[in-house]
């Protein structure tokens, strides 16, 4: 299987990457995902000031025509060689899958793929296909744990000639975590607001740092399920401060209400309990939010969760459709589907 953990990446970056075309980079953890792939994208050697040998894309520029990526692939650059193709925006569409199952059918040779996905679920088509493709590589991001928080402070405290006390490293990780980017920036922030000091002390962090531990997707999407408006605001707020699409939380709403109704038809067709259904299915949702996705299948009937599936696959389809109104039809999205589930909790 050609993945690799989440902790390994320094490493493979290092050692084995090269010995790769494809790259799928996902997860929950938007800032991770965006520092990897453009780590990768460095590892080729491929210039992105040349029109001629890179290429941006967005996945929906792939939803009508998914033959392009295979043109596009193996289409030499203007003045020969490999070509590198970053792929932005990628989700658990099985058209995308597809395209890259025909791909993969002959090698990949001379140029690099990269694509930048969000939150994919264990057995999502896309994360099937390049764990099983021998030259291809998923690289799973999720939110940093104390040690990797820990060795980006080092490295970013050692790239500003600082030091910083035990207790203000304590403050300082208390408000990081949720986004790599939005934690980098902060510590960045933190460095140039000491610059000229020797360390960093407590008062130094309470002044300056903000609070980038919740930047994420999830927040807002377990705010949904709970019924909780005042939550969904302030994490959309979180999520647009750190230039994260809120499209993506309607990603992650689909992908929540999808898990549910599989859910919820387990139930329904071996007459399974509630306990016994999170037990199987829901092994690989994380602790903290196992109670949230619990409490939502219990409040929630196949009839109502396929209407909100329907209700969240139409505003995708309208938010790609007229760009310009993303945000407006995202909003009133969620908050019609909080206001629902509200009613649910109290029903």
């Amino acid at each position: 299987m050609a993945e690799i953990k989440a902790h390994e990446f320094d490493a493979f970056l290092k050692q084995r990457a090269q010995t790769y075309r494809c790259f799928l980079i996902y997860g929950p953890d938007r800032g991770l995902v965006s520092e990897r792939a453009s780590a990768i994208a460095a590892m080729t050697g491929i210039a992105q000031d040349d029109p001629f040998s890179f290429l941006r894309l967005d996945a929906s520029d792939l939803a009508g025509d998914p033959g392009r990526l295979f043109d596009e692939v193996n289409s030499p650059g203007l003045f020969g060689g490999g070509k590198l193709i970053w792929l932005k925006g990628a989700g658990a569409d099985k058209g995308l899958a597809d395209a890259f199952s025909a791909l993969f059918e002959k090698p990949v040779e001379e140029s690099y793929v990269i694509v930048e996905a969000g939150d994919l679920k264990k057995g999502a088509n896309l994360r099937k296909v390049f764990e099983t493709e021998r030259a291809a590589i998923a690289v799973p991001c999720y939110a940093d744990d104390a040690r990797a928080l820990n060795g980006l402070i080092d490295s970013e405290m050692q790239a500003a000639g600082l030091r910083i006390t035990p207790s203000a490293r304590a403050l300082l990780l208390s408000s990081l975590g949720g986004d790599r980017i939005a934690s980098r920036n902060e510590i960045q922030k933190l460095a140039l607001y000491a610059r000229g000091l020797d360390i960093i002390e407590d008062h130094h962090v309470t002044e300056i740092i903000g609070d980038a531990s919740a930047i994420s997707t999830d927040d807002a999407v377990d705010a949904v399920l709970t019924g909780n408006r005042a939550q969904l605001l302030h994490a959309v707020q979180k999520v647009t401060a750190s230039k994260t699409p809120i499209f993506l939380i309607l990603q992650g709403c689909l992908r929540q209400f999808q898990l549910i109704d599989q859910m919820r038809a387990e139930i329904e067709e071996k007459n399974s309990s509630v306990t016994d259904v999170m037990g199987s299915m829901g092994r690989h949702i994380h602790f903290r939010r196992k109670p949230i996705i619990e409490a939502a299948l219990r409040s929630w009937n196949a009839q109502a969760i396929s209407r909100e599936m329907n209700r969240l696959q139409s505003a995708i389809l309208q938010s790609r459709r007229r760009a310009a109104l993303e945000d407006s039809i995202s909003m009133q999205t969620l908050l019609s589907i909080t206001l629902q589930a509200a009613r649910l909790r109290k029903a």
